[in-house]
Protein backbone atom coordinates (compact mmCIF):
# COMPACT_ATOMS: atom_id res chain seq x y z
CA UNK A 1 0.00 0.00 0.00
CA UNK A 2 1.53 3.18 -0.46
CA UNK A 3 1.26 6.28 1.62
CA UNK A 4 -1.66 8.30 -0.66
CA UNK A 5 -3.97 5.39 -1.22
CA UNK A 6 -4.03 1.57 -2.58
CA UNK A 7 -5.11 -2.10 -1.36
CA UNK A 8 -5.33 -2.06 2.45
CA UNK A 9 -5.16 -5.95 2.76
CA UNK A 10 -2.08 -6.34 4.59
CA UNK A 11 -2.82 -4.43 7.17
CA UNK A 12 -5.41 -7.08 7.87
CA UNK A 13 -4.64 -10.24 10.29
CA UNK A 14 -6.32 -13.28 10.09
CA UNK A 15 -9.49 -13.40 9.82
CA UNK A 16 -10.13 -9.80 8.56
CA UNK A 17 -9.45 -7.84 11.51
CA UNK A 18 -7.51 -4.80 10.68
CA UNK A 19 -4.02 -4.85 12.87
CA UNK A 20 -3.68 -1.68 14.54
CA UNK A 21 -0.49 -2.00 15.22
CA UNK A 22 0.82 -2.36 11.23
CA UNK A 23 -1.36 0.71 10.70
CA UNK A 24 0.06 2.76 13.46
CA UNK A 25 3.83 2.08 12.57
CA UNK A 26 2.77 2.77 8.73
CA UNK A 27 1.63 6.58 9.78
CA UNK A 28 4.75 6.71 12.00
CA UNK A 29 7.20 6.03 9.17
CA UNK A 30 5.21 8.19 7.15
CA UNK A 31 5.74 11.16 9.63
CA UNK A 32 8.97 10.25 9.94
CA UNK A 33 9.83 10.47 6.40
CA UNK A 34 8.24 13.73 6.70
CA UNK A 35 10.99 15.22 9.65
CA UNK A 36 13.14 13.78 7.39
CA UNK A 37 12.26 15.88 4.09
CA UNK A 38 12.45 19.13 6.73
CA UNK A 39 16.18 18.30 7.58
CA UNK A 40 15.45 17.12 11.08
CA UNK A 41 17.78 14.66 13.00
CA UNK A 42 17.05 11.21 13.55
CA UNK A 43 17.47 11.80 17.29
CA UNK A 44 15.06 14.18 17.12
CA UNK A 45 12.67 11.77 14.75
CA UNK A 46 13.04 8.87 17.22
CA UNK A 47 12.57 11.22 20.68
CA UNK A 48 9.26 12.01 18.67
CA UNK A 49 8.25 9.10 17.95
CA UNK A 50 8.65 7.91 21.54
CA UNK A 51 6.39 10.49 23.09
CA UNK A 52 3.42 9.73 20.33
CA UNK A 53 3.42 5.85 22.07
CA UNK A 54 3.88 7.60 25.46
CA UNK A 55 0.18 8.95 24.87
CA UNK A 56 -0.69 5.85 23.26
CA UNK A 57 0.69 3.85 26.82
CA UNK A 58 -0.68 6.13 28.89
CA UNK A 59 -4.11 6.93 27.58
CA UNK A 60 -4.51 2.98 26.41
CA UNK A 61 -5.80 4.38 22.85
CA UNK A 62 -4.27 4.18 19.58
CA UNK A 63 -4.24 7.97 18.00
CA UNK A 64 -7.26 7.95 15.86
CA UNK A 65 -9.16 7.49 18.93
CA UNK A 66 -7.36 10.03 21.14
CA UNK A 67 -9.67 13.14 22.44
CA UNK A 68 -8.26 16.75 24.24
CA UNK A 69 -8.88 14.89 27.08
CA UNK A 70 -6.12 12.23 26.95
CA UNK A 71 -3.77 14.68 26.33
CA UNK A 72 -5.22 16.41 28.97
CA UNK A 73 -4.81 13.84 31.54
CA UNK A 74 -1.46 12.81 30.21
CA UNK A 75 -0.14 16.25 30.38
CA UNK A 76 -1.33 16.62 34.01
CA UNK A 77 0.86 13.38 34.48
CA UNK A 78 3.64 14.40 32.93
CA UNK A 79 3.91 17.42 35.41
CA UNK A 80 2.25 16.66 38.65
CA UNK A 81 3.21 12.99 38.98
CA UNK A 82 6.55 12.30 37.16
CA UNK A 83 7.37 16.00 37.67
CA UNK A 84 8.94 17.23 34.24
CA UNK A 85 10.09 20.71 33.54
CA UNK A 86 7.98 23.10 32.36
CA UNK A 87 9.64 23.35 29.34
CA UNK A 88 9.94 19.31 28.93
CA UNK A 89 6.39 19.19 29.08
CA UNK A 90 6.14 21.81 26.21
CA UNK A 91 8.62 19.81 24.15
CA UNK A 92 6.54 16.54 24.68
CA UNK A 93 3.25 18.49 23.84
CA UNK A 94 4.79 20.06 20.53
CA UNK A 95 5.92 16.63 19.39
CA UNK A 96 2.00 15.44 20.12
CA UNK A 97 1.10 18.57 18.39
CA UNK A 98 3.38 18.11 14.69
CA UNK A 99 1.96 14.64 15.24
CA UNK A 100 -1.79 15.25 14.96
CA UNK A 101 -1.20 17.75 12.33
CA UNK A 102 0.95 15.56 10.28
CA UNK A 103 -1.88 12.75 10.27
CA UNK A 104 -4.64 15.36 9.71
CA UNK A 105 -3.58 16.93 6.83
CA UNK A 106 -5.38 16.97 3.66
CA UNK A 107 -2.18 16.75 1.91
CA UNK A 108 -2.27 12.63 2.96
CA UNK A 109 -5.01 10.33 3.72
CA UNK A 110 -4.56 8.68 7.08
CA UNK A 111 -7.75 9.77 8.38
CA UNK A 112 -9.30 8.48 5.45
CA UNK A 113 -7.90 5.41 6.11
CA UNK A 114 -8.06 5.20 9.63
CA UNK A 115 -11.75 5.91 8.76
CA UNK A 116 -12.06 2.74 6.90
CA UNK A 117 -10.24 0.62 8.66
CA UNK A 118 -11.43 1.11 12.48
CA UNK A 119 -14.10 3.62 11.51
CA UNK A 120 -12.19 6.60 13.29
CA UNK A 121 -10.22 9.11 11.84
CA UNK A 122 -7.22 11.49 13.31
CA UNK A 123 -8.26 14.59 15.17
CA UNK A 124 -5.87 17.52 16.66
CA UNK A 125 -6.03 17.06 20.77
CA UNK A 126 -3.34 19.82 21.47
CA UNK A 127 -5.81 23.21 21.59
CA UNK A 128 -5.63 26.53 22.86
CA UNK A 129 -7.39 24.91 25.82
CA UNK A 130 -4.65 22.87 26.89
CA UNK A 131 -1.34 24.21 25.16
CA UNK A 132 1.62 24.64 27.64
CA UNK A 133 2.34 28.46 27.14
CA UNK A 134 5.81 29.92 27.43
CA UNK A 135 5.35 30.94 31.56
CA UNK A 136 8.59 33.84 31.21
CA UNK A 137 11.23 34.65 28.66
CA UNK A 138 13.45 32.47 31.19
CA UNK A 139 12.38 28.94 31.71
CA UNK A 140 15.50 27.99 33.78
CA UNK A 141 15.76 26.77 36.86
CA UNK A 142 16.04 29.91 39.03
CA UNK A 143 18.61 27.74 41.29
CA UNK A 144 21.18 28.17 38.47
CA UNK A 145 23.55 30.68 38.46
CA UNK A 146 26.53 31.96 37.34
CA UNK A 147 30.29 31.37 38.58
CA UNK A 148 30.84 34.96 40.44
CA UNK A 149 34.33 36.65 39.27
CA UNK A 150 36.14 35.57 43.01
CA UNK A 151 34.37 31.87 42.24
CA UNK A 152 36.29 31.15 39.34
CA UNK A 153 39.60 32.71 40.37
CA UNK A 154 39.40 30.07 43.34
CA UNK A 155 38.10 27.34 40.75
CA UNK A 156 41.16 28.17 38.40
CA UNK A 157 43.11 27.69 41.73
CA UNK A 158 42.39 24.85 42.71
CA UNK A 159 42.29 23.12 39.08
CA UNK A 160 46.21 24.35 39.15
CA UNK A 161 46.22 22.67 42.42
CA UNK A 162 45.51 19.77 41.48
CA UNK A 163 47.39 19.09 39.04
CA UNK A 164 50.52 20.01 41.21
CA UNK A 165 48.93 17.37 43.69
CA UNK A 166 48.45 14.85 41.65
CA UNK A 167 52.41 14.87 40.37
CA UNK A 168 53.22 15.57 43.92
CA UNK A 169 51.03 11.85 45.18
CA UNK A 170 53.27 10.06 42.00
CA UNK A 171 49.15 8.83 40.97
CA UNK A 172 48.03 8.17 37.73
CA UNK A 173 46.35 11.21 36.10
CA UNK A 174 48.44 14.53 36.11
CA UNK A 175 47.57 14.82 31.98
CA UNK A 176 43.83 14.22 32.32
CA UNK A 177 43.96 16.58 35.40
CA UNK A 178 45.45 19.49 33.12
CA UNK A 179 43.67 18.57 30.49
CA UNK A 180 40.37 19.23 32.65
CA UNK A 181 41.63 22.68 33.66
CA UNK A 182 42.32 23.86 30.73
CA UNK A 183 38.45 23.07 29.44
CA UNK A 184 37.61 24.82 32.13
CA UNK A 185 39.26 27.68 32.00
CA UNK A 186 38.45 28.04 27.91
CA UNK A 187 34.96 27.24 28.28
CA UNK A 188 34.39 30.17 30.76
CA UNK A 189 37.04 32.72 28.30
CA UNK A 190 35.13 31.79 25.22
CA UNK A 191 31.19 31.38 26.52
CA UNK A 192 31.17 27.60 25.08
CA UNK A 193 28.58 24.89 26.00
CA UNK A 194 30.24 21.74 27.37
CA UNK A 195 29.77 19.77 23.86
CA UNK A 196 31.01 22.72 22.00
CA UNK A 197 34.40 22.72 24.01
CA UNK A 198 34.98 19.10 24.03
CA UNK A 199 34.71 18.81 20.48
CA UNK A 200 37.33 21.47 19.62
CA UNK A 201 40.61 21.07 17.40
CA UNK A 202 43.45 23.08 17.16
CA UNK A 203 42.78 24.55 14.04
CA UNK A 204 39.75 25.85 14.77
CA UNK A 205 41.74 28.71 16.24
CA UNK A 206 43.02 31.29 14.19
CA UNK A 207 44.61 34.30 14.14
CA UNK A 208 42.54 37.88 14.38
CA UNK A 209 44.28 40.53 12.13
CA UNK A 210 42.34 43.50 13.94
CA UNK A 211 43.60 41.87 17.27
CA UNK A 212 47.19 40.59 16.68
CA UNK A 213 48.18 40.71 20.28
CA UNK A 214 46.24 37.47 20.49
CA UNK A 215 48.83 35.38 18.09
CA UNK A 216 47.18 32.24 16.71
CA UNK A 217 44.37 32.67 18.76
CA UNK A 218 42.49 35.55 18.46
CA UNK A 219 39.40 33.69 17.10
CA UNK A 220 37.48 30.93 17.55
CA UNK A 221 35.68 28.90 14.80
CA UNK A 222 32.68 26.49 17.18
CA UNK A 223 32.01 23.96 14.76
CA UNK A 224 29.56 22.11 17.24
CA UNK A 225 27.31 25.20 17.88
CA UNK A 226 23.49 24.23 19.93
CA UNK A 227 20.97 23.75 16.88
CA UNK A 228 17.23 24.41 17.05
CA UNK A 229 15.39 20.66 17.23
CA UNK A 230 16.83 17.92 14.89
CA UNK A 231 18.39 20.54 13.06
CA UNK A 232 22.15 20.35 11.91
CA UNK A 233 24.79 22.13 14.52
CA UNK A 234 25.30 25.66 14.35
CA UNK A 235 29.01 26.88 14.01
CA UNK A 236 29.54 30.56 14.68
CA UNK A 237 33.22 32.38 15.31
CA UNK A 238 33.63 33.95 18.81
CA UNK A 239 36.63 36.63 19.36
CA UNK A 240 39.24 36.12 21.88
CA UNK A 241 38.61 38.92 24.54
CA UNK A 242 40.84 38.13 27.10
CA UNK A 243 44.17 38.28 27.18
CA UNK A 244 44.96 35.65 29.37
CA UNK A 245 42.91 32.95 27.47
CA UNK A 246 45.18 33.16 24.30
CA UNK A 247 47.94 31.89 27.03
CA UNK A 248 46.22 29.34 28.50
CA UNK A 249 45.56 27.58 25.03
CA UNK A 250 49.28 28.46 23.61
CA UNK A 251 50.50 26.14 26.86
CA UNK A 252 48.09 23.43 26.35
CA UNK A 253 48.63 22.93 22.84
CA UNK A 254 52.30 23.39 23.13
CA UNK A 255 52.92 21.85 26.50
CA UNK A 256 49.99 19.32 27.42
CA UNK A 257 48.31 18.26 24.11
CA UNK A 258 51.93 16.29 22.49
CA UNK A 259 51.80 14.01 25.48
CA UNK A 260 49.27 12.38 24.03
CA UNK A 261 51.23 11.49 20.75
CA UNK A 262 51.41 13.24 17.11
CA UNK A 263 49.32 13.74 14.89
CA UNK A 264 47.05 15.88 17.17
CA UNK A 265 43.71 16.93 16.12
CA UNK A 266 41.25 17.27 19.03
CA UNK A 267 42.53 19.87 21.35
CA UNK A 268 41.02 17.57 24.39
CA UNK A 269 41.37 14.06 23.30
CA UNK A 270 41.85 10.51 25.87
CA UNK A 271 45.03 8.23 25.90
CA UNK A 272 42.08 5.97 23.91
CA UNK A 273 42.29 7.99 20.99
CA UNK A 274 38.76 9.45 21.49
CA UNK A 275 37.88 12.57 23.15
CA UNK A 276 36.62 13.75 26.65
CA UNK A 277 33.27 12.61 27.40
CA UNK A 278 30.52 15.51 28.84
CA UNK A 279 30.20 13.42 31.98
CA UNK A 280 33.64 13.37 32.64
CA UNK A 281 34.12 17.18 32.61
CA UNK A 282 30.88 17.65 34.45
CA UNK A 283 32.13 15.60 37.36
CA UNK A 284 35.70 17.19 37.38
CA UNK A 285 34.06 20.23 37.60
CA UNK A 286 31.22 19.15 40.50
CA UNK A 287 34.59 17.72 42.29
CA UNK A 288 35.72 21.24 42.40
CA UNK A 289 32.69 23.27 43.05
CA UNK A 290 32.55 20.44 46.11
CA UNK A 291 36.06 20.77 47.47
CA UNK A 292 35.60 24.79 47.10
CA UNK A 293 32.17 24.44 49.25
CA UNK A 294 30.05 27.14 47.20
CA UNK A 295 27.10 27.52 47.28
CA UNK A 296 24.43 25.48 45.45
CA UNK A 297 23.26 26.10 41.80
CA UNK A 298 26.70 26.03 39.94
CA UNK A 299 27.22 23.44 36.95
CA UNK A 300 29.63 23.56 33.92
CA UNK A 301 26.69 26.06 32.17
CA UNK A 302 27.38 28.20 34.65
CA UNK A 303 30.82 28.90 32.91
CA UNK A 304 28.82 30.27 30.51
CA UNK A 305 26.50 32.39 32.46
CA UNK A 306 29.40 34.05 33.84
CA UNK A 307 31.24 35.07 30.89
CA UNK A 308 27.88 36.67 29.54
CA UNK A 309 27.13 38.02 32.85
CA UNK A 310 30.64 39.29 33.53
CA UNK A 311 30.92 40.84 29.69
CA UNK A 312 27.91 42.48 29.88
CA UNK A 313 27.64 43.86 33.48
CA UNK A 314 31.00 43.71 34.46
CA UNK A 315 33.82 44.83 31.39
CA UNK A 316 30.53 47.13 29.31
CA UNK A 317 30.30 44.91 26.32
CA UNK A 318 27.46 45.83 24.52
CA UNK A 319 24.90 43.41 24.28
CA UNK A 320 24.54 42.95 20.71
CA UNK A 321 28.60 41.85 20.63
CA UNK A 322 27.99 39.38 23.83
CA UNK A 323 24.52 37.99 21.82
CA UNK A 324 26.86 37.46 18.80
CA UNK A 325 29.87 35.56 20.97
CA UNK A 326 26.79 33.26 22.44
CA UNK A 327 25.22 32.27 19.13
CA UNK A 328 22.01 33.60 20.43
CA UNK A 329 19.56 34.63 17.11
CA UNK A 330 17.21 36.40 19.72
CA UNK A 331 18.73 39.22 21.69
CA UNK A 332 15.75 38.22 24.30
CA UNK A 333 17.91 35.32 25.10
CA UNK A 334 21.43 36.67 25.79
CA UNK A 335 18.92 39.03 28.08
CA UNK A 336 18.30 35.27 30.17
CA UNK A 337 22.12 35.62 31.33
CA UNK A 338 22.63 39.05 31.28
CA UNK A 339 19.36 40.62 33.37
CA UNK A 340 21.08 43.96 32.09
CA UNK A 341 18.52 47.15 33.15
CA UNK A 342 16.64 48.64 30.38
CA UNK A 343 17.73 52.23 29.42
CA UNK A 344 14.52 53.48 30.71
CA UNK A 345 15.42 52.31 34.12
CA UNK A 346 19.03 53.71 33.95
CA UNK A 347 17.72 57.12 32.67
CA UNK A 348 15.14 57.00 34.86
CA UNK A 349 17.52 56.22 37.88
CA UNK A 350 19.86 58.89 37.13
CA UNK A 351 17.64 61.67 37.04
CA UNK A 352 15.99 60.82 40.12
CA UNK A 353 19.83 60.48 41.80
CA UNK A 354 20.74 64.15 40.26
CA UNK A 355 17.48 65.42 41.34
CA UNK A 356 18.32 64.20 45.18
CA UNK A 357 21.39 65.26 45.19
CA UNK A 358 20.98 69.13 43.87
CA UNK A 359 18.62 69.48 46.38
CA UNK A 360 21.16 68.06 49.06
CA UNK A 361 23.78 70.67 47.83
CA UNK A 362 26.02 67.39 46.70
CA UNK A 363 25.37 67.65 43.19
CA UNK A 364 29.31 67.62 42.85
CA UNK A 365 29.16 63.48 43.34
CA UNK A 366 29.83 62.07 39.87
CA UNK A 367 26.60 59.75 39.15
CA UNK A 368 28.74 57.90 36.34
CA UNK A 369 30.99 56.58 39.06
CA UNK A 370 31.45 52.91 38.79
CA UNK A 371 32.24 50.32 41.29
CA UNK A 372 36.01 48.93 40.84
CA UNK A 373 35.25 45.09 40.69
CA UNK A 374 37.99 42.53 40.60
CA UNK A 375 39.77 42.00 37.62
CA UNK A 376 39.33 38.69 35.44
CA UNK A 377 41.10 35.29 36.79
CA UNK A 378 44.58 35.37 35.20
CA UNK A 379 45.61 31.71 34.30
CA UNK A 380 48.83 30.09 35.72
CA UNK A 381 51.00 29.16 33.37
CA UNK A 382 51.19 25.48 33.12
CA UNK A 383 53.47 23.35 34.04
CA UNK A 384 54.73 20.42 31.29
CA UNK A 385 53.38 16.84 32.99
CA UNK A 386 56.24 14.85 33.61
CA UNK A 387 53.72 11.81 34.50
CA UNK A 388 50.78 10.31 33.98
CA UNK A 389 47.90 10.02 31.23
CA UNK A 390 44.36 9.71 30.94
Amino acid sequence: MSRSGGTISYLLVPGGVPDPDAFLALVLDGWGSAMTARGLGRDYIRTSRAVVLQLCDSSGKYPWEWSPGDADEWLAHLRGVRGLAHSTTRRYQGAIEGFCEYATSPAYDWSEQSARLFGRVFAQVITEFNRVKHSQANEARPAKRPFTVRELQQLFDLADLEFERVLESGRKGALSVLRDSAVLKIAYAWGLRVNEVRHLQVVDFSPNARAPYFGDYGNLHVRYGKSKAGRAYKPRNVLTVFDWSAEVVHDWVHLGLPRYGEPITDLFPTSSGSIVTSNKLWLRLSEFVDELGFPPGLDFHSLRRAYATNLATVYGFDLRFVQYQLGHEHAATTSIYTLPAADFQVRELARVHAATLEQSGASQVRLNHRLKLPPLPAARRSRQPNRGQS
